[in-house]
């Protein structure tokens, strides 16, 4: 009764926290957790900044927004079809951590602060675990040519380094288009003050140069 009135509790957070979330779930379905993160699913050649959401039944990325106009993302996982979950720690990201998540060939990345990481990893094995315990209650009692059919699957976890120059590493290539476009402006507006070709120019093209750097390094990778 006690953790089904924390888990009541902790829903209802959740509900409050992530506008019309409530009218998403499934039959039977709570959250059970949610963090901010950077959720990557392929499909577009961005990532999407959103609540990373942990239920009983399934693993989401969700918002929703009424400005500038009114849209909600959502994509999700069935907790029953995750093959695997990799807690990554990459040498050239210090700050942020990635769970890469995959059920057959289709994978979700999923980037956070490292406390957010551990607690969305633990929070996957939890709800995975007690969802497959579940299911082997469910199937007691059936014909036995039934039984492969119906046994639930027990996704893998495990944690993996991921060692990188730092010179390829998102991070970097982001340092090199910001502090390019910084010497672009500052050789702008140095030639604009000095009215000196010599003073702004090599600025300008420095910034130029790494610009131009940081675009080719990221098709590169892409």
């Amino acid at each position: 009764m006690s953790t089904m009135y924390t888990h009541s509790r902790t829903a209802e957070k959740i509900f409050r926290r992530a506008r019309r979330l409530r009218e998403q779930m499934q039959a039977n379905e709570e959250p059970r957790l949610a963090v901010p993160a950077i959720w990557d699913s392929g499909k577009e050649d961005k990532s999407t900044p959103c609540e990373v959401i942990v239920t009983n039944q399934r693993l989401m990325g969700y918002y929703s927004v009424n400005f500038p106009r009114k849209r909600i993302f959502l994509e999700d996982m069935q907790l029953n079809k995750i093959s695997s979950v990799t807690l990554r720690e990459k040498t050239f990201e210090p700050i942020f951590r990635e769970l890469l998540v995959c059920e057959g060939p289709r994978k979700i990345y999923i980037r956070a602060p490292r406390r957010y990481i551990e607690a969305l990893y633990a929070a996957l094995r939890s709800n995975s675990e007690q969802h497959v315990t579940t299911s082997k209650e469910t199937v007691v009692g059936e014909p036995a040519q039934h039984e492969q059919a119906t046994a639930p699957h027990t996704p893998s976890y495990g944690r993996q380094d991921v060692r990188r120059t730092f010179e390829r590493s998102p991070l970097a290539i982001t340092l090199l288009y910001v502090g390019g476009l910084f010497l672009e402006v500052s050789g702008f507006v140095l030639w604009g003050a000095t009215h000196s070709l010599q003073v702004g120019l090599p600025l300008f093209i420095a910034g130029l140069v790494a610009v131009l750097a940081a675009i080719f390094v990221r098709r590169q990778r892409n």
